[in-house]
């Protein structure tokens, strides 16, 4: 493709670079780059493109689009990189986002589900195939494909959206991250329907306060053709107050929004309710339980109104719908006791899941959490406090450490658990603290597993180990049965025999 072409919408600020030169790739990366490319330089947390342009053009670079001129070589520059890269992706593969309907969804709790129940209202009430971009996986229809973070990069998110149209995908549903918003990687883009789910702390360490944090979010109503809106959130009203698109509002509690839940039921294995809309109402069967999941219901549904969805044709495949990995997830045990993995990693996701698991608690709710390394660290006392108000036994351990020590991270979250009288047992190493809940597990109790949900990794100095708590579940039974009592994991030099104490 001729460079001209390709930065059709890139603003320049000057250069050398003869446009119709001849592009044969795209690449931001020098580490695998390939002769022709035009290299992109992107600046981060960690690094800047420009320190990398004198080895692109070793390897072959055609072309540099950078903010800052380099000495030597082909270059234009721009304002914004950043955004250049997603025009000039979106060049690249054919603007494949405009040959189907996007719905973007974003918020910081309960995108994944509501996604997944987009994608399943869609398919069964439109007889389509639809794509899936976002944290657990990506799919176009049934196919699954990795995914290695909530909103890929603008060329990997560009390729996947073409990938998407060729195979007949007629509607795209992803998760939109806040991170993404800000870094403009899904710039270019044009959502006929940019969804909010709510606003609660977290990524603090990245936005710095919860200002920033709503800006970053509301950008996504700047690409959107209609927003939809918790009207229960107070961002979900700001937002409706200052944004530029129509909205579609929904709520549980308040009648003036444009969809509401009525005659909520909850139940242990799923919820029902009637969804109430102006001139329609219908009954809802959702087989996913917790109070919320009337509002990814509510949130999908109000999606499926604008796009001009029957609100009983929209809610007719949700009966259906399957739960996510590793949102809510009950994991198989030969025990009296249940096990549930669930991704909560914040505040307010933490107490959504303890609430829920509440309801069909006969016995005690135990809690297994910790916190991510290298990441907001505000957030690390207010887990602590809802776990101890609200679980009957915590365990406190680690998550995705990263560059911190495990340690450090829980004397961060203790303070939280100060002047309670819940029992808490301190264990960092994460297998061996799953094993001792289930240790302590009696019939009736619920165990829940909270931060990792669908991931199988965990990340310590920069390297992903291999962790998946379904394994470290199974295995914890296996070796009950053969009588083992083989430790698992690393655990700590005493065997991971940390005495249990009471926070007070």
């Amino acid at each position: 493709m001729k460079l001209r072409d390709l930065l059709a919408g890139v603003p320049l600020t000057g250069g050398n670079a003869d446009l119709n030169m001849e592009i044969n790739s795209i690449s931001y990366d020098s580490r695998t780059l390939e002769p022709g490319a035009l290299f992109v330089t992107l600046s981060g947390s960690k690094t800047d493109g420009h320190r990398y342009v004198a080895q692109a053009l070793e390897k072959g670079a055609a072309a540099i689009l950078c903010r800052e001129p380099p000495r030597t070589g082909s270059w234009l520059s721009t304002p914004d990189p950043r955004t250049a890269l997603a025009r000039v992706s979106a060049a690249w593969f054919g603007y494949p986002g405009e040959e189907m309907t996007l719905i973007g969804v974003t918020g910081t709790n309960g995108k994944t589900t509501t996604t997944y129940l987009i994608k399943a209202m869609l398919e069964g009430a439109l007889k389509t195939r639809v794509g899936l971009i976002g944290t657990n996986r990506n799919l176009i229809g049934a196919l699954e494909l990795p995914a290695h973070r909530t909103t890929p990069e603008p060329y990997e998110l560009q390729a996947l959206l073409r990938r998407m149209a060729d195979a007949g995908c007629t509607h795209v549903v992803m998760e939109v991250s806040s991170h993404a918003l800000a870094q403009s990687r899904v710039e270019g883009l044009t959502f006929q329907a940019g969804v909010f789910t709510n606003l609660t702390q977290d990524h603090l360490d990245y936005h710095g306060t919860m200002e920033a944090y709503r800006r970053a979010k509301g950008r996504l109503f700047r690409q959107s053709e209609r927003a939809v809106l918790n009207l229960d959130d107070e961002a979900g009203r700001w937002y409706r107050e200052r944004i530029a698109c129509p909205s579609l509002t929904y709520s549980e509690n308040k009648d003036t929004a444009d969809l509401t839940a009525k005659n909520i039921r909850l139940f242990p294995g799923h919820v029902e309710f009637e969804a109430v809309a102006r001139g329609q109402i219908t009954r809802v069967h959702l087989p996913i339980p917790g109070g919320f999941t009337i509002y990814n219901a509510l949130a999908a549904l109000a999606c499926g109104l604008c796009l001009d969805i029957p609100l009983d044709k929209a809610a007719a495949p949700l009966r259906a719908v399957r739960g996510v990995k590793g949102r809510v997830e009950v994991v198989p045990v030969p025990t009296a006791y249940t096990v549930i993995i669930d991704y909560a990693h914040t505040p307010d996701a933490l107490e959504n899941i303890l609430t829920t698991a509440r309801d069909f608690t006969a016995g005690r709710l135990i809690c297994v959490f910790g916190c991510g390394g290298d990441r907001d660290r505000g957030k690390r006392p207010l887990m602590g406090a809802v776990a101890a108000e609200l679980a009957d036994l915590v365990v406190v351990t680690s998550d995705n450490p990263r560059t911190e020590g495990p340690e450090d991270i829980i004397e961060d979250i203790l303070p939280g658990m100060e002047g309670m009288d819940t029992q808490c047992h301190v264990e960092p190493d994460r297998p061996e603290a799953i094993c001792w809940a289930l240790s302590q597990a009696r019939p009736g109790d619920v165990v829940v597993l909270a931060g990792k949900g669908h991931e199988t990794y965990q990340e310590i100095n920069g390297v992903q180990y291999h962790l998946d708590e379904r394994e470290v579940v199974a295995g914890y039974f296996r070796g009950q049965r053969e009588g083992a009592g083989k430790k698992q994991g690393q655990g700590t030099e005493n065997g991971g025999k940390v005495p249990a104490y009471v926070v007070k």
